[in-house]
């Protein structure tokens, strides 16, 4: 499902951070490990098309990202590939529903709002469809980032430190909701993190030295 083969990123002056090579499964629940500085994020970035590697293939699928042109490469990121950021980044002048909408918009696919309705009664925030982010709690609009990113049923699912702002009530329920949107959606999930609240609930881990 997923391949990351000989893959290594420098930045300006610094060490390069290589990667060993990593074959994902689909519907696998994968922890991306690491210490802070040592290269999370940044395979996060190389994985989901938003940071082209300095050297090596990333293979979603039978498609290799990197080959892609840009406009075509974040049509395939929105329709294959679910992200959560580690803040939710929504656009605060839209509701819940337009911020969902604006992710199938992005992705090239036309309005779903049975979909978004779906979701949102998945996530338990049915009742907050027609709420401004900023209206929301922390918790909340985690759970929207997450109905954002299963909103077009990616077949990839990521999620970058998407806990270490959090308590642990609030921890354990993104944590929940992640793996359970991954199952209703068979979608692999892979999740980054330096946050031991979250090791016990995966057996599959990649460790990154450093």
């Amino acid at each position: 499902m997923l391949r990351v083969q000989s893959v290594w990123h420098q930045y300006n002056g610094q060490p390069p951070l290589q990667f060993q090579n990593w074959a994902v499964n689909q519907g696998e629940q994968w922890l991306l490990l690491g210490n802070s500085g040592s290269g999370k994020t940044t395979l996060m970035h190389i994985i989901t098309g938003l940071l082209k590697p300095t050297a090596g293939d990333i293979i979603i699928g039978d498609q290799l990202v990197y080959g892609l042109p840009a406009a075509k490469l974040d049509a395939f990121r929105g329709r294959n590939i679910g992200i959560v950021f580690q803040q939710p980044h929504l656009i605060s002048s839209l509701t819940v529903t337009e911020n969902l909408l604006i992710a199938q918009h992005f992705a090239g696919l036309p309005q779903d709002k049975k979909r978004i309705e779906e979701v949102l009664v998945s996530l338990n925030m049915a009742d907050k469809r027609s709420i401004k982010p900023q209206q929301l709690s922390q918790g909340q609009m985690q759970r929207i980032a997450i109905a954002r990113a299963v909103i077009n049923k990616p077949a990839l699912l990521v999620a970058d430190e998407p806990t270490s702002s959090l308590d642990d009530v609030n921890t354990k329920a993104v944590l929940d909701l992640l793996i359970q949107q991954s199952e209703l959606n068979h979608a692999t999930l892979i999740i980054a993190t330096h946050d031991h609240r979250v090791k016990e609930k995966f057996t599959l881990q990649y460790t990154l030295n450093g």
